[in-house]
């Protein structure tokens, strides 16, 4: 029986942090072994937002080299370049023929990017469903994991993907569903600005990339207050932060020790952030320290990507030429 199809991309603008790592990284480790993965870094996406040269470059051996430093295995799941398959940006042609202006305007991820950079709405900004439609049902997944702000870009594709099958009558794409983790198997890390989750656009992220020095200056600037004046005193979110990324680094009787002290109104904030960036520096210095041991082998690199690309080429190739025969291409002469 074959496996279900499992699509996932990540942009490379930034580092993996402490919530990509515990809310999705994890997981795709885990589904390696029951699903038929692939895992992109989705360098053309980024091209909405202009990078120089040099950042797309270094940005896609990052991610590269911190997915396989978290346990991604390229010889279980395919691990590949977004650029490095054509055939994702001819079927983003075709899908666009049948994307409408008007539903491609009223997504909420346009509207939010055109009012984040307004000297630069660009076509890819207003297509980047498409785009993101293309790279998961030319692979022909059965499933997403997507977080809150890519619902609707999902829901968009599965709209293209029944357009298409519709208009040509042909189920030729599998309607994707978002995959939903188990509840006891997702965290949600909470950033260090006192409110919400961690997340690299918001500047509250630990990174798995970053240096000791880096995250007791990022731990020790974290929002706090001026403490408890009631015993048994409810924490506010920011304080309850803290206590929620200390349950999940340290160990257990650390985090009981620090509530006990917030409990008797003796707590001393300067002494928990000091013990929570020694236990998050404890806690990522393995993957970071294979990061650099992956980063400094490129030979490796070219490998992973190289054998990556052929397998997603190889899926991508047979589902074009089936969609370019619906349509009409086919060899004249």
């Amino acid at each position: 029986m074959n496996k279900p199809t499992v699509v996932s991309g990540i942009r490379p603008t930034g580092y993996l942090h402490l919530g990509n790592y515990f809310g999705a990284v994890r997981n795709f480790i885990r589904m390696q072994d029951d699903f038929n993965c692939f895992f992109f870094i989705a360098d053309i996406h980024s091209l909405t937002t202009h990078p120089t040269p040099g950042d797309l470059q270094s940005g896609v051996k990052q991610v590269l080299a911190e997915y396989l430093a978290c346990g991604i295995d390229p010889e279980k799941s395919t691990i590949f370049i977004q650029s490095d398959v054509p055939e994702v940006t001819e079927l983003y042609t075709f899908l666009n023929m049948n994307a409408y202006l008007g539903e491609l305007e009223r997504t909420t991820s346009f509207k939010d990017k055109a009012r984040q950079q307004p000297e630069n709405v660009n076509a890819g900004l207003l297509t980047y469903p498409v785009l993101m439609a293309a790279d998961i049902i030319i692979h022909k997944a059965h499933f997403v994991p997507v977080g809150k702000d890519q619902e609707q870009n999902l829901e968009m594709a599965r709209k293209f993907a029944k357009r298409f099958n519709r208009m040509y009558g042909k189920n030729i794409f599998p309607i994707p569903r978002p995959f939903t983790f188990d509840g006891k198997d997702m965290i949600k890390v909470p950033g260090l600005d006192g409110s919400g989750k961690m997340g690299k656009s918001e500047g509250n992220a630990i990174n798995l990339y970053d240096d000791p020095r880096e995250i007791r200056k990022k731990v020790m600037r974290a929002v706090t207050d001026s403490g408890p004046n009631e015993m048994n005193q409810e924490k506010p979110e920011a304080i309850q932060n803290l206590f929620t990324l200390m349950e999940i680094v340290s160990k257990p009787e650390t985090a009981e020790h620090f509530n006990e002290l917030y409990n008797k109104c003796e707590i001393r904030y300067g002494d928990m952030k000091k013990q929570l960036a020694e236990d998050i520096v404890s806690y990522t210095a393995p993957i970071r320290d294979r990061i650099i041991e992956i980063l400094e082998d490129q030979d490796y690199l070219a490998k992973v990507a190289k054998m990556g690309a052929e397998k997603a080429r190889e899926s991508a190739a047979k589902t074009l030429n089936e969609v370019k025969n619906l349509i009409g291409f086919k060899k004249l002469f």
